[in-house]
């Protein structure tokens, strides 16, 4: 028994030992910007990934103040036991980042985009890491794609990323709001995505099309990533789980049909935070909660074949 015991710590220990997490700082304009970076240890010319979380308050782990799942933490882990070291952040204005932030309405997309560049390009010059690979992430796909391309990554992946452009994803969601919501959001979408700013904002409409928000949602609402993956010209993977209940296959399919060199990878069973769910939407959304429950068993297996093969 004691035999048994004394091996198994030394198993532990050894699990333990394997990973090493660096803290990195890049310093911008208006504050640092925070995240780690997990290595596996005694290997060299290592891949490295940069894990760039979706929209909202999401930090590096793929967490926010209302729920924890620990969905990009247990990736990088993941990635990690396969010899595949990774760097997460949070992004300007988020968790440790906060002070990095801009007000709500000087803040663009492209503020987004430039910081993923920068983590790029300061990856690219670190000599333990002969390549760089951006995964992105729900909203974080479509600035790895702009990201990728601007500072010259190796590999591309995009998590779940929408296929359409952002007003038209709006739409799709206000289809099932009331009426008197979509008559008066429309217009204002519209507006919106013609570059022109609108004063007269409904109360009910306040929380999404705010004034100060609204250079935002211009800024962000140009991109198309049908377009902007289709200017890859390197090797590019799309992940989709079927129980997502945020984004759908058909996004997937529509960034392969705009860079048909790409490789779609479908993931039964898999949710929009990684974990294997029902499509169910109660049970779906319990697991955005449960820190504890492992990812889709196929999900780092997908993504590390992925980097590992030659093309």
């Amino acid at each position: 028994m004691r035999i048994l015991l004394l091996t198994i710590l030394i198993f532990l220990s050894f699990q333990i030992k394997a990973q090493k997490e660096e803290d990195l700082v890049l310093e911008t304009k208006t504050g640092n910007i925070n995240g780690s970076l997990l290595i596996p240890e005694n290997q060299k010319d290592l891949p490295v990934a940069l894990i760039i979380a979706g929209s909202g308050p999401t930090d590096r782990n793929g967490n926010n103040p209302y729920m924890k799942n620990n969905s990009l933490k247990m990736l990088a882990e993941g990635l990690a036991k396969e010899g595949i070291a990774s760097l997460r952040y949070d992004k300007r204005g988020i968790a440790t980042s906060k002070e990095a932030g801009i007000k709500e309405e000087d803040l663009r997309f492209e503020n987004y985009v430039q910081d993923a560049e920068e983590w790029i390009k300061r990856l690219k010059k670190d000599k333990r890491f002969k390549e760089v690979i951006v995964i992105g992430h729900s909203e974080g796909s479509l600035i790895g794609m702009i990201a990728s391309k601007k500072a010259g990554a190796d590999k591309y992946v995009s998590i779940a990323g929408a296929g359409m452009p952002a007003g038209d994803v709006v739409r799709e969601q206000l289809k099932n709001q009331p009426a008197i919501v979509t008559d008066a959001a429309l217009p204002i979408l519209d507006s919106l995505e013609q570059g022109k700013t609108v004063k007269d904002v409904p109360p009910m409409l306040a929380g999404l099309f705010r004034m100060s928000v609204q250079p935002y949602i211009i800024s962000w609402f140009k991109y198309d990533p049908r377009k902007e993956i289709a200017k890859l010209d390197i090797p590019v993977l799309i992940v989709q789980g079927t129980t997502d209940i945020q984004v759908s296959l058909k996004d997937a399919e529509n960034l392969k049909k705009a860079n048909p060199k790409a490789e779609l990878k479908v993931i039964e069973g898999m949710n929009h935070i990684f974990k294997e769910a029902e499509a169910d939407r109660m049970k779906n959304m319990q697991t955005y909660s449960q820190p504890d429950l492992p990812l889709h068993k196929d999900l780092v297996k997908v993504i590390s074949g992925f980097i590992k093969r030659k093309d």
